[in-house]
């Protein structure tokens, strides 16, 4: 079983693990439900996690939200090295990467939309793609992120005169954005992967959607940080100020937006 990025061809080898997760949202409660039956019947395995962190921001509210409302220039640019197209005012189509799994190749593609925030919350969650048919698997992604008002110097003690040595003297605010995402996919096996155990396809194919998790979503935060930091010129959160835990699920409930496309 093995990842590769879209830019690298380095490949990962991932070990077996008899850990599943239970991905609580309702679509995908529904979706567990129905596959007991279809599993056997068509060759579908699903495969899911739920995950949670936060990424630390050195500046006030309000500059943190406009930032993250003007998702039409970080998403673009702190998405790469995945390939990114507009969708609508608030919708943008990735492509993922390639993933093999026991010699059986996926490349997936997925539509996500980022939601206006509702009180002081922002939602994601995929929608389908128009006029494309996803080849024997479906994904399945809701997150969610939240501001949360922090003292600066209380939150980093001694570390803010290392911090910010080089830098002018910051305020005492900074914003912890907490963010949570459940995600689930649903992969239709040829034959020749039946032959394998049904409960390592189970678990190795859970193990594989939280490695890649594991692997895209830190990569994000640090790329968001430090394109907010720089911006602003500001010294970038070390590791401590990121987080990244595999979790048990959690419920999100999202709305469908619009979309304006990449900014440079």
């Amino acid at each position: 079983m093995q990842f590769k990025s879209t830019s690298q061809q380095q490949k990962m080898v991932l070990p077996v693990s008899d850990r599943n997760l239970n991905l609580a949202n309702s679509r995908s409660s529904n979706k567990v439900a129905e596959l007991s039956a279809v599993e056997k019947a068509n060759n579908v395995f699903l495969f899911q996690g739920s995950f949670l962190g936060y990424m630390d921001m050195y500046r006030d509210r309000k500059t943190v939200a406009d930032y993250l409302d003007a998702h039409e220039g970080w998403f673009c640019r702190c998405s790469k090295p995945m390939q990114v197209e507009p969708l609508g005012e608030n919708g943008y189509i990735l492509s993922v990467g390639e993933f093999s799994y026991f010699g059986y190749d996926v490349q997936p593609k997925i539509a996500v939309v980022l939601n206006p925030p509702q009180n002081g919350i922002y939602r994601m969650h995929t929608v389908p793609i128009p006029g494309y048919q996803a080849p024997g698997y479906e994904v399945a992604y809701k997150s969610q992120m939240e501001l949360q008002e922090l003292d600066l110097q209380g939150t980093l003690g001694k570390k803010v005169k290392h911090i910010f040595k080089s830098y002018q003297s910051p305020s005492n605010t900074m914003i912890r954005v907490s963010w949570t995402l459940d995600m689930s996919v649903t992969v239709e096996f040829p034959k020749f992967i039946l032959k394998l155990p049904t409960s390592l396809i189970q678990s190795t194919g859970d193990r594989l959607l939280a490695q890649i998790v594991r692997q895209i979503s830190p990569r994000l935060t640090y790329k968001v940080q430090q394109d907010f930091h720089t911006r602003f010129n500001l010294p970038i959160p070390p590791k401590s100020g990121r987080k990244f835990d595999k979790i048990e699920p959690v419920n999100h409930i999202p709305n469908l937006g619009k979309n304006q496309g990449c900014a440079a």
